[in-house]
């Protein structure tokens, strides 16, 4: 049994994709015993990718059902009366159609957190529309942010709206009504929407906003490549180094390790002489390659770091120190965190395959070799 902070937690997860499974991932990373109810079929959402490859499904193991067919509903229940938590991520009202709805299942186990995750929310006029990330972080102000000026918006990849305020949103929910049904015994629902996770994310940006110190303008901000002293240059060997000294020491720090100290220079604050500093850092950062710039700022406070592939990342000497990334089942992944002094998370398995690993969770849930039986001839599948 894993000793993670979350260890003796059950969670059912019904098969999704983006921010459910990575829900499903930071519990399962942190103890907790998730339990994948997948389709018996691959439904093609997994982007074709092998199983193994799907890295977000880490540390699970996996029963299938069919949860259309009166059976599956029915062992799905079972499943859902031996659960603490339950992750979902269907549009609104499909659970409830399915008979599988909070109103069903905490009425069978008033204990039973149930976590729902959408993109604009179980209620509100968009709430039956198909969207993605992009859509979402759209509506929330949070893509017209980011981009540079005069420029179009740049997607972030899907990471505001499908990870940061999507998956990781509805973990923190999750457990926070896990915590609330230790101390009154009853269960809830959690109605976790990317839309609103994003904008929560922003936070910071709408009060700067309010106080006039944000522009809702792409490119002319502290934070958003409108400063020459935060952002990403070019070096001479085609690729790229990110700075982002905001404070007055450190600003002195990086003029130092560019040479440029004694150099009469606009101030950093002058907006108006922004485009000929960036225009200056540009020409002495395309004079060095990117890994003569790193040897130059070793331990250096100038907020310097070379900005690296996904594949340079694991290599990176910092990274292996912490060893911030693993190999799980020959597939190099992020490793769990945040870390614990006590009850560190870890990777349990690899992403199982359809079935797998289902018999040993349903005795490890209770469920006798007779009503494992009954489960069976439901239609769940699941293999040792």
């Amino acid at each position: 049994m894993s000793a993670g902070p979350l260890a003796g937690i059950r969670v059912l997860e019904f098969e999704a994709i983006g921010p459910g499974p990575f829900c499903g991932m930071m519990l399962a990373d942190m103890g907790a015993d998730v339990l994948l109810v997948d389709r018996p079929e691959d439904p093609g959402i997994g982007l074709g990718r092998e199983r193994r490859f799907d890295t977000m499904l880490r540390g699970r193991r996996s029963v299938t059902l069919d949860l259309k067919s009166p059976g599956g509903v029915e062992a799905a229940i079972a499943l859902a009366e031996r659960a603490d938590a339950l992750i979902e991520g269907f549009r609104p009202g499909v659970m409830e159609r399915l008979g599988l709805g909070p109103q069903v299942l905490l009425g069978r186990n008033p204990r039973l957190v149930y976590g729902r995750m959408t993109g604009w929310g179980q209620t509100g006029p968009l709430a039956p529309r198909a969207g993605h990330d992009i859509d979402y972080i759209a509506l929330a102000g949070v893509l017209h942010a980011i981009g540079r000026r005069g420029e179009a918006p740049v997607p972030p990849l899907n990471l505001v709206g499908d990870f940061g305020g999507g998956g990781m949103l509805l973990a923190f929910g999750i457990v926070c009504a896990l915590l609330e049904a230790q101390r009154s015994g009853r269960g809830q629902v959690v109605d976790a929407a990317m839309v609103e996770g994003a904008a929560l994310l922003a936070t910071m940006f709408f009060g700067m906003t309010a106080a006039g110190r944000w522009r809702e303008v792409r490119g002319e901000n502290a934070l958003d490549s409108g400063a020459p002293w935060y952002d990403v240059y070019e070096t001479r060997d085609g690729k790229h180094v990110a700075i982002g000294a905001i404070e007055p020491k450190f600003y002195a720090e990086l003029l130092e390790r560019l040479g440029l100290s004694d150099e009469p220079l606009p101030a950093q604050h002058d907006r108006a002489g922004w485009p000929r500093l960036r225009a200056r850092f540009a020409e002495v950062f395309r004079a060095k390659t990117r890994d003569e710039w790193c040897a130059r700022f070793e331990g250096s406070d100038a907020c310097f770091a070379p900005v690296l592939s996904f594949s340079e990342a694991r290599a990176h000497p910092h990274n292996v120190a912490r060893e911030t990334f693993v190999g799980v089942g020959g597939v190099p992944q992020p490793a769990p965190a945040p870390r614990f002094s006590r009850t560190p998370g870890a990777i349990r398995r690899p992403p199982p395959e359809r079935g797998e690993g289902g018999g040993a969770a349903l005795a490890d849930w209770g469920f006798s070799a007779q009503e494992i039986a009954r489960l069976r001839a439901c239609g769940l599948g699941a293999r040792e």
